[in-house]
């Protein structure tokens, strides 16, 4: 437990790359959105304006992952820790990481939420519908998601370090001909139609957390047995 703890604190060597950054984007992109809001039009739309900038959290944290394999699992490898510890150590940081930013996401939402959207109706770091109203629920709603980039960029990180452009090529031609085929099949009318209804049907915890956790395991177990086989 002692070396999981260890291969986990790894995480943290670097604070100023694994939490300044996706952080410093995010602020960043909250300050960009907040006067546009207030000078524009856009906060006059029915409930207030809604943007997507704090999916710019979730990206840097996935990329902050797949430097965790690229970056650390050499260095750790080096100090004796087995392939699994780094994988078990890499599990429990990402884990720690989604309650807490998730923790950090719910008390900004109820600060937004007390002041109106900060003076300028602007929902920005619980957009829409994942703004669910209760603090303890809103950490769920908003971590699993991030759990799910935790353990996504993983596995990214995992695909580069085994196959190296090679593999992370196949995955972006894989990726784009997957989604490609979904875009084609839910622009034909009934089709659309029938995703449009089984996503209005599903309840908001299944849509923020159900599906992020069972992607978050997916991923955990694929990069797992990927990890197995990568050379440092």
């Amino acid at each position: 437990m002692n070396r999981v703890l260890a291969a986990a604190r790894l995480h943290t060597m670097n604070p100023l790359l694994t939490i300044g950054v996706p952080w410093g984007i995010a602020t960043l992109s909250f300050a960009i959105n907040l006067p546009i809001w207030a000078l524009t039009g856009a906060s006059d739309q029915p409930g207030g304006g809604i943007t997507g900038g704090v999916i710019s959290l979730y990206i840097t944290v996935l990329v902050v992952f797949v430097q965790s394999v690229t970056q650390l699992l050499p260095f750790a490898m080096g100090m004796s820790l087995s392939r699994r510890t780094f994988y078990l150590g890499t599990a429990l940081a990402a884990l720690v990481l989604s309650l807490v930013y998730g923790a950090v996401l719910s008390a900004l939402t109820a600060v937004e939420n007390a002041t109106g959207g900060w003076g300028v109706r602007l929902n920005f770091w619980s957009p829409g519908p994942f703004d669910v109203g209760n603090a303890a629920l809103q950490v769920v709603v908003s971590g699993a998601p991030m759990l799910a980039a935790a353990f996504l960029g993983v596995a990214i990180g995992v695909v580069m370090k085994r196959w190296g452009p090679t593999g992370l090529w196949s995955l972006v031609v894989a990726s784009i001909l997957v989604f490609g085929g979904l875009a084609i099949l839910v622009s034909w009318r009934r089709a659309w139609g029938d995703v449009g209804t089984w996503l209005v049907d599903q309840s908001m915890l299944t849509l923020a957390v159900a599906i992020p956790v069972v992607l978050a395991l997916a991923t955990a177990a694929l990069s797992y047995a990927g990890l197995r086989r990568v050379v440092p």
